[in-house]
């Protein structure tokens, strides 16, 4: 499936037309184009290779799944690859949709899978239309753009649920240390594939803005740094909050741990107690003669000695709060 506009000095030209007039309308002044390729094969890219002189390399890794995000330079082209993030879901995991992209000096050319949906792009590019005069770098700027604003969204999705998380860690009743534990691995695993998918964008804009800086128009450049500032923002707010699900999970681990000592100290407690009287009661047993034998003063001295030494124990552990 492909999907192709065309812009005419800063104003939407055409539409749905084939690949094969690329090459004709970039050659216009004031043209550039986008091409849109869903679940592309090799193909199909040929005749946008040809077009627009992409590199045979490029278009390799266009059509494999799985790249690392980055960003390659070639002679006359550049090859982009984000991650779309969205999520996370019910059972806490985020979904991601891989995006490529070459950008010539008059074509942006995405390729993507059927998952991803380039409607929130086109609206950037719609309701951005008075920066389209800058041509390419404008519909780059309007793919990272929606790339990095699901990001935060996701990012303050999940930072909503470590405060739910940190509140429910010390609720009084049933710890549920189990499913607290549960929860924050999810939420680990959440921001990892942020770490890992997202956050190294920030060194492909880096890139844009820098290292390749004839390719940004001065006009955009402002625009860039914005979205390099949000993916700098999104990278320290993923390693803060991995710092605090590894803080919950070290402080459910440590309430575990003070329940267990309290119920350790709670059951050597009553058993001290339950063995005064087991104790009593066997010295009173032994079939020895002893004062008291046989007679209801021997009876009433165990059953003192019982009740004093067990209310002695007793008030000495609650004193110390083991009880």
């Amino acid at each position: 499936m492909v999907e192709t506009r065309c812009w005419q000095d800063g104003s939407s030209a055409e539409r749905d037309f084939p690949v094969e007039q690329v090459s004709d309308l970039v050659a216009r002044d004031g043209a550039f184009v986008w091409i849109d390729f869903t679940d592309p094969q090799p193909a199909d890219l040929e005749q946008v290779q040809e077009e627009l002189g992409i590199h045979v390399l490029a278009v390799e890794d266009a059509v494999e799944s799985g790249q690392r995000p980055k960003l390659d330079r070639y002679r006359d082209s550049l090859f982009l690859v984000v991650y779309d993030a969205h999520g996370p879901g019910k059972d806490g995991a985020i979904v991601t949709h891989e995006v490529k992209a070459f950008v010539t000096k008059h074509a942006l050319v995405t390729i993507h899978g059927a998952d991803f949906d380039t409607a929130a792009v086109q609206r950037r590019w719609d309701a951005n239309s008075d920066l389209a005069d800058h041509g390419v770098p404008w519909l780059l700027w309007g793919l990272l753009d929606a790339v990095v604003d699901h990001a935060t969204s996701v990012l303050e999705t999940i930072e909503r649920d470590i405060d739910a998380l940190e509140d429910d860690l010390f609720e009084t009743g049933d710890p549920r240390e189990q499913q607290i534990q549960r929860r924050s691995f999810r939420l680990r695993k959440a921001l990892g594939v942020l770490r890992r998918l997202v956050v190294p964008t920030r060194d492909s804009v880096g890139s844009l803005l820098h290292g390749d800086a004839e390719t940004i128009i001065n006009g955009v450049r402002p625009y860039f740094r914005d979205v390099e500032d949000h993916l700098v923002s999104i990278a320290d707010s993923v390693d803060q909050q991995r710092d605090a699900v590894s803080s919950v999970l070290d402080t459910n681990l440590n309430l575990a741990s003070n329940r267990q000592n309290t119920v350790m100290k709670k059951v050597t407690s009553w058993a001290a107690i339950i063995a005064i009287p087991t104790g009593i009661t066997s010295f009173f047993g032994q079939n020895v003669s002893f004062p008291g034998e046989g007679a209801w003063s021997g009876f009433w001295a165990s059953i003192a000695l019982t009740v004093a030494s067990s209310l002695v124990l007793y008030r000495s552990f609650k004193h110390r709060d083991w009880l």
